[in-house]
């Protein structure tokens, strides 16, 4: 299967001698598969013409914010929803501050506003615009809300300069795209998803929990339906926004988390437990709130259920994928957890502050029965993606050895 086969990617092309680029780029998108829909800003059209673009991509090229010759159609919001990618080549300095800003003056920027996909930029500019501060500050914005930034790549520039900000070739571009986009290998296939910590309670108003945030679950949820899966995300008590097209089950307590997770689990095909489940929780929660006084409190605590070692004991089919975060023996404690709750894969890393827990980045090591990966340090979005590349592959080698 080609590497982009059947995503959706808009291209943006702004203003900027590197547009004459995107010719090239169209093609080598399409060869590795990808559907494409080209969106142009007017300067763009001074460096190449649409109808190269639309010769190229099969399709009209989209220009106009208000386009009355599309009757009942609202374009950006059309394409917002159509893509599972956006990518801008070549974003020049001013498409980059307008996204920055959350401005939406033109098609391309109300199409980014309005979509809820993720969206890649290959700067190309003059190496002094590329180091300005204000290019440096919208950039580190717009890293920090989970934009990709492809590049530059340094050399001889049209203004005779040499530098920094020049457009990363098509070829390197498509190579970069192919790391950052999960292959749609799961359609017609169900992906539960736990996430964030559970809240045990001891009275109406105090509980056992613990730091997790939530993100990295969320992050796999997203990266199971760009896949093409079906996603059910079971979250405990966490402040995040659903990712787009995912049924989401609200739990507090281990005990509603290990009911929904049944609820739902025979319909599943791959189970990953991202979730931070409290180990134990009071035997008694009170229906009072205790006052304080100048004594000890003692409280008796009882083991949880294991929610994933129930699962791996009823279904050998289900490829059930676990978490490890340790402060210490990250290694060791990976893979003794790997074997006697007999999991297809688990993925760990270290926590401590600072480190693993309520962070946007993290890494990841992760194994499996006789290998292991590395995912590099990245933010939890991408990490996800990459993470979810692996269980793909995993997944189809454990269902070939076992329908062989």
């Amino acid at each position: 299967m080609l590497s982009l086969s059947g995503k959706h990617i808009v291209l943006g092309v702004t203003g900027s001698i590197a547009a004459y680029k995107s010719a090239d780029l169209v093609r080598r998108l399409s060869d590795v598969g990808a559907e494409l829909r080209v969106v142009m800003t007017k300067t763009a059209c001074e460096f190449i013409t649409p109808l190269t673009l639309e010769t190229l991509s099969h399709h009209p090229v989209a220009i106009d914010l208000l386009d009355t010759g599309k009757e009942f159609e609202i374009l950006h919001i059309t394409l917002a929803r159509w893509a599972d990618w956006i990518l801008i080549a070549p974003a020049s300095a001013d498409i980059i501050s307008r996204l920055a800003q959350g401005r939406a003056d033109d098609l391309l920027s109300a199409l980014i506003l309005a979509s809820e996909c993720p969206l890649a930029l290959v700067p190309a500019m003059n190496n002094k615009m590329w180091s300005n501060q204000a290019t440096v500050a919208n950039l580190e914005l717009l890293r920090s809300r989970g934009v990709q930034v492809l590049g530059p790549a340094g050399g001889e520039q049209a203004c005779g300069e040499r530098g920094s900000g020049c457009l990363l070739d098509p070829l390197s571009i498509v190579s970069d795209m192919e790391q950052l986009v999960v292959p749609g290998a799961l359609q017609d296939k169900q992906v539960l998803v736990t996430a964030g910590p559970t809240f045990e309670p001891i009275d109406p108003v105090r509980f056992i929990g613990n730091k997790s945030s939530g993100k990295m679950g969320f992050a796999i949820a997203q990266a199971a339906a760009e896949a093409g899966a079906t996603v059910v995300l079971i979250a405990g008590p966490v402040n995040l926004v659903t990712p787009p097209g995912v049924i989401r089950i609200n739990v507090e307590t281990a005990k509603e988390m290990f009911d929904s997770v049944f609820g739902k689990v025979a319909e599943s095909d791959i189970f990953i437990g991202c979730a931070a489940v409290s180990d134990y929780r009071p035997s008694r929660a009170v229906d009072h709130k205790i006052k304080k006084t100048k004594h000890n409190l003692r409280i008796e605590l009882e083991p949880t259920i294991d929610i994933i070692s129930e699962i791996t004991k009823k279904d050998n089919e289900m490829f059930v994928v676990g978490f490890a975060a340790e402060t210490h023996n990250v290694t060791l404690y990976a893979k003794e957890k790997l074997r006697y709750k007999r999991l297809d894969m688990i993925a760990a890393n270290k926590v401590g502050k600072g480190v693993g827990l309520s962070v946007d980045c993290n890494m990841l090591d992760v194994f499996w029965h006789n290998g292991h990966h590395t995912l590099k340090l990245a933010s939890k979005v991408q990490l996800a993606r990459n993470l979810m590349k692996l269980i793909i592959k995993r997944y189809y080698v454990k269902n070939k050895t076992e329908t062989s």
